[in-house]
């Protein structure tokens, strides 16, 4: 064999490693065979675009054994990187012509996200949409290697873990285009590794009995820490008993998650389930969105968005377009509420409902960064019913302000009533939005109509 570095342990091709505070420090190791008295391996780390060093030739620490290791610190975040090794003399002057030494290229450092959940999650758009590849959004595919990210994510080439595994190819996904639109406004590498599993219940990802929730916690032993979670999973759970206990078990998933990855803090970027085109299970599609909704309110850095507007590829998955639509969603709100940046927006979420005389009921949401907007659509189209002891209540006429939205009804509610919003399977399509934005408000369901507004 030839002399020379080889390294053992250490970040593969198109790696991303997760920064902290603005750098990232990166452990290599491995053997060396000497050549004559070039006995001490060097390390550096270039620029790839320009060969710039980032990190100067730096000894590493060598053993007896030939075996060696290097620490490379605080290297800033960005990238894309190229690591190189050598081998030469102690204290030697000119190292670009030492003994040849094995590389590692196309590393960058920044932020990395987990992909879990279900279907619409691993990706499963099958019609056509411009979604490119991009150098700095790579991707840890079931493989176990790391790649420059494109669809699909979870398709099954060599892959070394079965539990996630797909019955059939997967098509499009919504996280390219959100990792694209991180990079471009964070200035650093995205990273995405895929855990996500089509038809996966909540149960799955149980902390102490799930196997996916045990698959993704091997996967990540090996790559450190990351910066979030893009979870969007519920409707395996909208069947009665699931969905009853939807959010609690889900607040458990979080608190466990953050405590075994040592995150006390780490963001869940969420998304309220899409609608399906086929069934009568309204209840269970209006309880999990609600309690999607009411997790981004309870849990601190759990964040939500609605998917009321987005069209289908068949009758329970995202279209390609939509894909993209709610990726660069996901991507505002994590600018805005994770990175601080006057960027994107949330959507409008009910915060009170009162009753606003004998047959009218005012609706408040937040934020709103313009005005609602309701598409001025027929009382009977708007997609919120009201409900009381004696059943529905149609809606007879509205007004919108700036916030506020004004019921109308047929008839006085009595004591028992609870308002819903674009909580069926099914919902119509037109769902009301803040103008700013044009992003729907959240999902809601049964929402208490209280006798007054609260102060």
């Amino acid at each position: 064999m030839n002399p020379g570095v080889m390294i053992e342990q250490g970040p593969q091709d198109w790696q991303i490693i997760q920064h902290e505070n603005g750098a990232a420090h990166i452990r290599l190791e491995g053997y060396f065979i000497p050549q004559d008295q070039c006995r001490v391996v060097y390390v550096r780390v270039l620029d790839e675009e320009t060969g710039f060093p980032i990190v100067s030739w730096t000894p590493a620490r060598v053993s007896g054994d030939k075996r060696w290791e290097i620490l490379l610190q605080d290297i800033p975040a960005g990238g894309l990187y190229r690591i190189e090794t050598c081998l030469n003399e102690e204290n030697a002057l000119v190292l670009e012509w030492g003994f040849r030494g094995d590389m590692r290229h196309h590393i960058g450092v920044g932020d990395v996200y987990v992909i879990a959940g279900q279907s619409n999650s691993a990706g499963y758009g099958k019609d056509f949409v411009y979604d490119p590849p991009e150098p700095g959004v790579h991707l840890l595919r079931n493989n176990g290697r790391w790649d420059m990210a494109a669809h699909p994510f979870n398709e099954n080439t060599g892959a070394t873990e079965k539990v996630n595994s797909e019955g059939g190819n997967p098509g499009h996904s919504p996280y390219l285009a959100f990792a694209r639109r991180l990079k471009k406004y964070l200035g650093y590498p995205v990273g995405l590794i895929q855990t996500a599993k089509g038809g996966s219940s909540l149960r799955e990802w149980d902390p102490d009995t799930g196997p996916l929730y045990r698959n993704m916690m091997t996967i990540l032993a090996g790559y450190g820490p990351v910066k979030g979670i893009l979870w969007y999973q519920g409707c395996s759970d909208t069947g009665p008993g699931d969905r009853d206990t939807y959010l609690e078990r889900f607040k458990g998933m979080v608190s466990r998650l953050r405590g075994d990855l040592n995150r006390p803090v780490l963001p869940f970027l969420t998304v309220q389930i899409a609608r399906v085109t086929n069934g009568d299970n309204h209840t269970g599609w209006g309880m999990i969105r609600e309690a999607q909704r009411r997790a981004a309110e309870q849990i601190e850095n759990v964040f939500v968005v609605p998917t009321t507007d987005c069209t289908m590829s068949d009758g329970i998955h995202l279209s390609a377009s939509a894909n993209l639509l709610l990726g660069e969603r996901l991507a505002g709100l994590a600018l805005r509420r994770i990175y601080g940046k006057h960027y994107g927006y949330e959507a409008p979420n009910i915060k009170t409902a009162c009753r606003a005389g004998a047959d009218a009921i005012r609706l408040s949401f937040a934020p709103v960064y313009n005005r609602l907007y309701a598409f001025d659509e027929a009382p009977e189209q708007l997609p919120i019913t009201v409900e009381d002891q004696k059943g529905q209540i149609r809606v007879v006429a509205y007004t919108v302000e700036r916030d506020t939205l004004t019921l109308r009804l047929e008839r006085p509610a009595g004591p028992e009533c609870t308002v819903s919003g674009a909580a069926d399977m099914n919902p119509p399509w037109f769902t009301p939005v803040d103008f700013a934005s044009h992003i729907p408000i959240l999902s809601f369901y049964r929402f208490p109509v209280a006798d007054r507004e609260r102060p």
